[in-house]
């Protein structure tokens, strides 16, 4: 255990999947931990569109974050970050007054994580002041009140029949997992609580329709769930639009393009809407953005790039690490390939790049990629065969080209990280076993002087995702796209579907208050109330 005066000062902007599962795995013994962000809670994302219609209550799915930085015993800021001073070491962080007064001060750290999750992805559209997001609580909220006001306002006598079918008309632009379980939350909705509550509302007056730009919803799963999913929804009529485009957002309809089915033609066709919501991937936040400008290394305009030790790119090393939506990890294994070959050679007094390998130092070079690209591990099985393919002149050795072309093969086979719960949650997980590794080692190495250099690497293994994956509900039913594993179906799956996420919920509190809200629900119905 570190004297106080002793403690690395760590920082982390952020409360988000990766920010909780760091705090919940770091020993609080080792660091001064400090937390900003501008809300002061966890929210548990993957539910918020259950939220929308009053399946869940809100509360239920929000953990208080100062119950989390407790039991570390480090401190909350509710402030917003704005600049980082990556040579003096300052977090400059913004508190906005109930005046509107604007107050700035600076924090000082040893360690930086950067978590600030992502926005929604515009990609250019006009008028997206019309539409709703879903993202946080506020915009659970709206989208919430909006949907039931449509509802009222349908209701009332003064209403044309031209209004009434706007009103009653919900698009969803974007056929991704959020787009796709709020149409089916609503479609419940719909069913089960519509006839009731309004009376005077045929069930058959409501329409649903989602806009997906690629050929099948949940494009990211396996193709046999798409299809599965969009079967369900064309018997729940559900509008399914793909291969659409939206070109604008207008007050109360979206104009989108589509390809005609007969000829290929490219048909402008348009969508009235009561309520639209927009979610059509991530992009940066401006925080990020311009923590990107300050850094000459950072290229990729979506996220912030780091290394497979999670280290922001033309930072000082070991000072500053970035996880979840806000970042991305940079797969360049052929750029690399010198300093793969420098020990190899030096070994043998050569050129890196006159350097002919036998298998045996090509087990050596594989070694090397897997340890600093864990991600490469699953490409680089059956060396045997690798080698044999790219020896093109069967020398029975690879020249310095034939390398590069193997890894620039490998490169091109590795996908960036998704931007999901999943994914954040393990790196928090990984950067809290690394810190509390690094803190173990501080001492020794102190004590032996070394103060620069890899330390990262000497002290742990690079970041290796494992994607468990997929999930999506369906209304009334779900998928599961589960590594190459793919099923599917009613009501069975939907009580799997929940006990995967209960079993996920951040505390014991929160799991109770999604038991009662499931259950309310069930005997009582949804709470149509907008307040």
């Amino acid at each position: 255990m570190l004297k106080q005066r002793d403690k690395p000062k760590l920082v982390i902007l952020g409360c988000g999947w990766g920010s909780v599962a760091l705090l919940k795995n770091l020993n609080p013994d080792n660091y001064h931990i400090t937390v900003v962000s501008p809300s002061n809670y966890f929210l548990y994302t993957p539910l918020l569109p259950s939220a929308t219609v009053g399946t869940l209550e809100l509360r239920s799915l929000v953990e208080p974050i100062r119950r989390i930085t407790s039991k570390v015993k480090g401190h909350f800021l509710k402030a917003n970050a704005e600049e980082v001073d990556f040579s003096a070491k300052l977090v400059e962080v913004s508190q906005t007054l109930p005046t509107g007064e604007e107050r700035r001060f600076y924090l000082p750290y040893d360690k930086l994580v950067i978590g600030v999750g992502s926005k929604t992805r515009t990609h250019g559209v006009e008028g997206l002041e019309y539409v709703e997001f879903l993202k946080n609580v506020t915009d659970a909220r709206k989208i919430r009140s909006k949907v039931i006001e449509c509802f009222e306002r349908a209701c009332l006598p003064s209403t044309t029949d031209e209004e009434r079918r706007k009103l009653l008309s919900f698009v969803i632009c974007g056929g991704g997992p959020t787009g796709v379980e709020f149409a089916a939350e609503l479609f419940d909705m719909l069913n089960e609580d519509l006839t009731l509550m309004y009376p005077k509302i045929l069930r058959n007056e409501v329409s649903v329709h989602v806009v997906q730009s690629r050929s099948h919803i949940l494009n990211t799963y396996d193709e046999a769930l798409s299809r599965y999913a969009e079967e369900r929804f064309a018997r729940d009529q559900v509008d399914v639009l793909t291969n659409a485009r939206v070109s604008k957002i207008e007050k109360d309809k979206v104009i989108f393009t589509q390809k005609d089915g007969g000829d290929g033609k490219i048909v402008t066709k348009e969508l009235p809407f009561g309520m639209c919501l927009w979610s059509t991937g991530v992009a940066q936040t401006d925080f990020a953005e311009r923590i990107a400008g300050q850094l000459e290394l950072q290229r990729n305009k979506h996220a912030l790039e780091t290394d497979s030790h999670l280290r922001l790119l033309g930072t000082p090393l070991g000072d500053v690490y970035a996880i979840g939506d806000c970042s991305t990890v940079q797969n360049n294994i052929a750029s690399h390939i010198t300093e793969f070959l420098k020990q190899i050679a030096w070994e043998k007094g050569a050129n890196p790049e006159t350097l002919a390998l036998d298998f045996g130092m090509w087990r050596n070079v594989a070694t090397r990629v897997r340890k600093r690209f864990p991600q490469a591990t699953d490409h680089l099985r059956r060396l045997d065969r690798l080698f044999e393919e790219y020896d093109v002149d069967k020398s029975g050795t690879l020249d310095f080209q034939e390398l590069k072309e193997l890894l620039g093969q490998i490169d091109s086979k590795l996908t960036s990280l998704p931007a999901t719960a999943q994914r954040a949650h393990q790196q928090g997980q990984y950067l809290a076993r690394k810190f509390n590794k690094l803190a173990q080692a501080a001492p020794g190495l102190a004590m032996n002087n070394v103060t620069d250099g890899d330390v990262d690497e000497a002290v742990y293994k690079g970041f290796e995702y494992k994607h468990f994956g997929s999930l999506a509900y369906i209304g009334n039913a779900a998928v599961f796209d589960l590594n190459g594993m793919s099923i599917g179906g009613g009501l069975i799956f939907v009580y799997l579907w929940r006990s995967v996420y209960f079993a996920q919920s951040v505390s014991i509190r929160t799991r109770m208050l999604l038991a009662m809200d499931w259950g309310k629900r069930a005997l009582f119905g949804r709470d149509l109330m907008n307040f």
